[in-house]
């Protein structure tokens, strides 16, 4: 099995799509090979945060050590609701700085090839021997190893609450449905979605996949925006967030951490969705809805 890189450098940096493909082989794919980590980084560059203690590498590595032995007897699945929010308040990036795949490149393949290989290798059919998608690796933000569970973290948490991120990523279906839709970059839809888990009224793959589609649909007549508005986003506590990770401590592993201190999503625009999307997927298609015993989540 792919085993962590035997060269960490001390700080984090950029590994570009072209420089990354070339270390995607059959042998790392397949689990059987380990990246060339010093070869791999000779060819990368420094992040523009480099001289900042968010750029060391080795909290993050010891943070997904940490997910993988706490794990270590589950299906890896049920790493991700942990990690998630500890992996963005430890990397502590702003929007664009997470925009950029080379970052994400390099957490897959320069600091930790060996978790992407033990999350996600997986057998597409009886006959066909377990396999890591490339895209993974290196891939767009809903399904890269990294990349899908900074940005789950940032679209689904209310302000400095994590809780929502949790219930999000316990579930496959969510966390790989909904981030494919611009729609939930607006905050009191990510919320709604949340409470509608959290009431029951979703709750296995299929629902929760009918759920995301009428809300998507429904999103090219209505502005919710304008139905239910978001507090005025104010940049002021992400800066100072960042900033204290020049003091902060290693993010907690038994109580979730604690994001910027931004405004919580209003109430009141979240109810008046709950309701509205209550309604939408009383009528939205799920097949087998009547079907009982359904499993929640499928595993990807």
């Amino acid at each position: 099995m792919t085993d962590k890189p035997n060269f960490l450098p001390e700080r984090l940096a950029l590994l570009a799509d072209l420089n990354a493909a070339q270390y995607l082989t059959e042998g790392l794919l397949s689990g059987k090979e380990d990246a060339p980590a010093i070869a791999l980084n000779k060819t990368t560059e420094p992040l523009p945060h480099d001289g900042e203690s968010r750029a060391e590498l080795a909290p993050v590595r010891d943070l997904i050590d940490d997910a993988m032995y706490k794990f270590r007897d589950d299906r890896p699945t049920s790493a991700d609701a942990w990690l998630a929010p500890r992996l963005h308040a430890t990397l502590r990036l702003t929007r664009r700085e997470a925009a950029d795949r080379r970052i994400w490149n390099y957490l897959a393949l320069g600091v930790a090839p060996d978790y992407v290989v033990w999350r996600h290798l997986v057998a597409k059919s009886e006959d066909a021997p377990p396999k890591v998608a490339a895209r993974r690796f290196r891939g767009p933000a809903y399904t890269q190893a990294f990349a899908r569970l900074w940005w789950a973290a940032e679209l689904f948490r209310d302000g400095p609450d994590y809780g929502p991120v949790v219930t999000v990523c316990s579930n496959q279906d969510m966390l790989n449905t909904a981030l494919r839709v611009d729609v939930i970059d607006h905050r009191p839809t990510a919320q709604a979605t949340v409470r509608l888990m959290e009431r029951g009224t979703v709750r296995t793959g299929r629902e929760v996949n009918a759920l995301v589609a009428a809300i998507n649909a429904s999103a090219a007549t209505l502005m919710y925006d304008v139905v239910a508005p978001d507090a005025e986003r104010d940049g002021r506590p992400l800066r100072e967030w960042i900033e204290a990770a020049e003091s902060a401590p290693a993010v907690p592993r038994r109580e979730l951490p604690v994001g910027p201190y931004e405004e919580k999503t209003p109430e009141r625009s979240v109810d008046v969705l709950v309701d509205h999307f209550a309604e939408l997927f009383a009528g939205a298609p799920v097949r087998g809805r009547r079907d009982a015993g359904e499993e929640t989540g499928s595993e990807v």
